[in-house]
């Protein structure tokens, strides 16, 4: 038997900090109010209001639901600066969002800083877990391999059970969702690809 996988840090306490500034930047770039981010984005206008002020660190599907409908890669809300052309990524310093019911975990793998058409993803799913994503951009693509436990990938209405060892490569502009299979926490690496461009 493999030895369990370290356990994820305590996300950033910056991270929501971080997050506001960036979603208020973004905000006023576009000329929205908060009532129009809402009805765009479906979430709740209470809700952004209190992620603007670094009061509430959203889950990892209200910062998909932010991005995908203001068509920016999932990093852009959280993505900090950095001057050096080598950064060390510590474990104990890492940035990882959680869902609601703290089941789903994902941890950037990469500096969160820049633009960029390609993210690095570690993800961790408790047994039982099941995350629902919304449908990315056209253009998007999600390379997923696993290192542990039994992953259920749903892309449309198609499920791909994958094991240990096993890697899948699909086009995320449908609803998809990752589903833990087994007694095993699931250990997965994701790589996200955007398309060069944003679409027309």
């Amino acid at each position: 038997m493999s030895p369990s996988p370290p356990e994820l840090p305590v996300a950033d306490t910056d991270i929501s900090s971080v997050v506001a500034e960036n979603l208020r930047r973004v905000r006023d770039e576009r000329g929205l109010s908060l009532a129009r981010l809402a009805e765009v984005t479906g979430v709740s206008r209470a809700m952004l209001h209190q992620i603007e002020r670094g009061k509430s660190t959203p889950t990892i599907s209200v910062v998909w639901k932010i991005a995908t409908a203001l068509g920016l890669p999932f990093s852009a809300l959280l993505a900090r600066e950095s001057a050096s052309s080598v950064e060390v990524l510590r474990f104990d310093q890492s940035w990882q969002l959680r869902s609601r019911d703290g089941k789903f975990a994902s941890r950037a793998l990469f500096p969160l800083g820049g633009t960029r058409s390609a993210e690095f993803y570690e993800l961790r799913l408790e047994p039982g877990a099941v995350e629902e994503s919304e449908p990315h951009r056209p253009g998007t693509s999600e390379n997923i391999a696993v290192n542990a436990g039994s992953l259920a990938v749903v892309v449309g209405d198609a499920e791909h059970v994958l094991e240990a060892g096993d890697a899948i490569l699909f086009t995320a502009d449908l609803p998809h969702r990752y589903e833990a299979r087994g007694d095993e926490t699931v250990v997965a690496y994701l790589v996200m690809t955007y398309a060069s461009r944003p679409p027309e």
